[in-house]
């Protein structure tokens, strides 16, 4: 043989070689992404545990949760998760980035997520994954990190929806799109469509966002006789008019504020802010007693119904889920991004580190790895969230993110250092809910109402007198008694301040850079 001859054998065998180690890895690959599943993050606004019937409460037999409760049945429930501001704008903030607002800069519903923030989007889309979001965006600035986005005008509106693309989302209103059509169906509809559209040779993260279930609680037609003459159940609490019995250190936002916008968009619909279902609607003949129980009625009724919409549109996603073959391997997640008040402590709205507000209702279903039909007791942040997802996608969760990925949790591993407390803060200043902040854990409850506005946006500049609340989340479940100066919790409550002080440490939340936080500090915190 010739040197010519084997000269030209050898490189063919080196040819082969790494041919060979090529399809090698490339195998690999598509098997790893293979292993990359599908991410499907349902997410509504408002729709709080109490309106979910998974979590029990007085109106768990008449809210309609088909479909939640098929995903509750299917996989686990987060009986724990909870936000770590307790208002739209910052509690979405918080789930992309994997931050606290102190960190992200989105503090207020005034404030917007700049669009060079590292979201979790931006994190999956590097890593192979196909990523959309379709529905309520509320973050000001154009969504960034996502293959695709149809969004909402800023809060949007119930019918006929303006959503806006990467086509026209700079360009003036005239050039929107409108979706004719209720908007829980539209969202659901145009997250159908890119499912099927999508080429299925990458992995997806799809962010499905509804309005519903906020203010002003709108539902569509289909459900205009549901509830139709029945009283629904009250909470226990309804009719607490003052702060008086409990202890409590300022007003709250009450169902006679809602009574009055009834009554304002009752006379001049054209002009008030929103168009509420079931108008008009007076209070003006009245006693505070009835006044409170029908405007409870109403706005309860309102927000199932608005709730039930949501419901039947998760069941459309899930079926074609099941009918494409890929309910296997999605993770399907359905939360919300905060709780709410239904007339609980006599509130309506959301912000308060009260459980009915702080606690956000979270399924979750991965028929691979999540065993069916349990609960999980573990302390869960709305932080966490985007570390969970990188973990599904094998990806390193960013040093940027303050979260903690709960996937050993959810299949009976939870790690031995797990959190064992919530550190909550709300900076969107008013004097009927104060700026405060604060912890819970399985037992007890202390937060600090500080009451200034700290120079944030859309706050008043009205401070209030700072003061403490305590809560004995055993005894007093529902949080009616304040028991901050009852002597029996002193210690306790001691141990619970040195928590508080090293939560805020760790989040890098100390307030050193407010010097009248500091004079606060100093006279208030002992």
């Amino acid at each position: 043989m010739t040197i010519k001859k084997t000269f030209t054998l050898f490189n063919l065998t080196v040819c082969l070689f790494f041919l060979l180690i090529l399809c090698v890895c490339n195998k690999e690959q598509k098997e790893t992404e293979k292993k990359q599943p599908n991410i499907l993050f349902i997410m509504s606004d408002d729709h709080t545990s109490q309106a979910w019937g998974i979590y029990g409460g007085v109106l768990k037999d008449y809210v309609q949760n088909t479909n939640i409760s098929r995903l509750a049945d299917e996989g686990i429930v987060l009986d724990n998760a909870f936000c770590t501001n307790s208002i739209c704008v910052p509690s979405r903030a918080a789930i992309l980035t994997g931050q606290y607002s102190n960190k992200n800069g989105v503090y207020t519903l005034s404030d917007a997520l700049e669009t060079d923030s590292l979201n979790i989007a931006k994190v999956l889309q590097k890593n192979g994954y196909e990523t959309a979001i379709i529905g309520k965006w509320h973050l000001k600035k154009e969504p960034t990190g996502f293959d695709y986005y149809n969004v909402l005008n800023d809060q949007g509106r119930y019918w006929d929806p303006i959503l806006k693309t990467v086509d026209n989302f700079n360009k003036t209103s005239e050039e929107w799109d409108i979706h004719k059509g209720f908007s829980t169906d539209v969202i659901a509809n145009l997250s159908l469509e890119w499912l099927k559209d999508r080429k299925d040779d990458k992995p997806f993260l799809l962010m499905t966002h509804f309005k519903a279930t906020h203010e002003p609680f709108d539902y569509p037609e289909r459900f205009n006789d549901l509830y139709k003459n029945i009283d629904v159940p009250e909470p226990a609490s309804l009719y607490d008019f003052s702060s008086k019995t409990t202890g409590r250190t300022f007003k709250g936002q009450k169902l006679e504020t809602l009574a009055w916008r009834y009554e304002q968009a009752s006379d001049d619909p054209e002009k008030w802010w929103c168009k509420y279902p079931g108008l008009p609607f007076y209070t003006k003949d009245m006693d505070s007693l009835d006044t409170r129980k029908q405007v409870y009625q109403k706005f309860v009724k309102d927000f199932m119904r608005s709730g039930a919409a949501i419901d039947d549109n998760i069941g459309k996603i899930l079926d074609y889920l099941e009918k494409s073959g890929q309910a296997e391997s999605t993770v399907v997640i359905y939360t919300a991004d905060q709780g709410y008040f239904l007339g609980e402590h006599g509130f309506f709205d959301k912000r308060l580190i009260y459980d009915e507000s702080l606690r956000m209702p979270f399924v979750i279903r991965y028929p691979k790895e999540i065993p069916a039909g349990k609960r999980l007791d573990d302390i869960i942040l709305n932080i966490d969230f985007s570390a969970l997802f990188a973990d599904y996608a094998g990806v390193e969760v960013p040093n940027s993110m303050q979260g903690k990925s709960f996937r050993k949790n959810l299949i009976g591993k939870t790690p031995h250092n797990w959190r064992k407390s919530a550190y909550y803060r709300y900076w969107q200043h008013y004097p009927e809910r104060p700026g405060h902040f604060g912890i819970r854990n399985a037992n007890y409850k202390l937060a600090f109402f500080y009451g200034q506005s700290l120079d944030m946006t859309g706050c008043s500049d009205q401070a209030t007198e700072p003061a403490w609340e305590f809560y004995d989340m055993v005894k007093d479940p529902k949080e009616n008694y304040n028991a901050y100066n009852d002597p029996t919790y002193k210690e306790i409550i001691s141990e619970m301040k040195v928590e508080l002080k090293k939560q805020r440490i760790l989040y890098e939340d100390t307030d050193s850079n407010y010097p009248v936080m500091q004079e606060i500090f100093n006279k208030k915190w002992n």
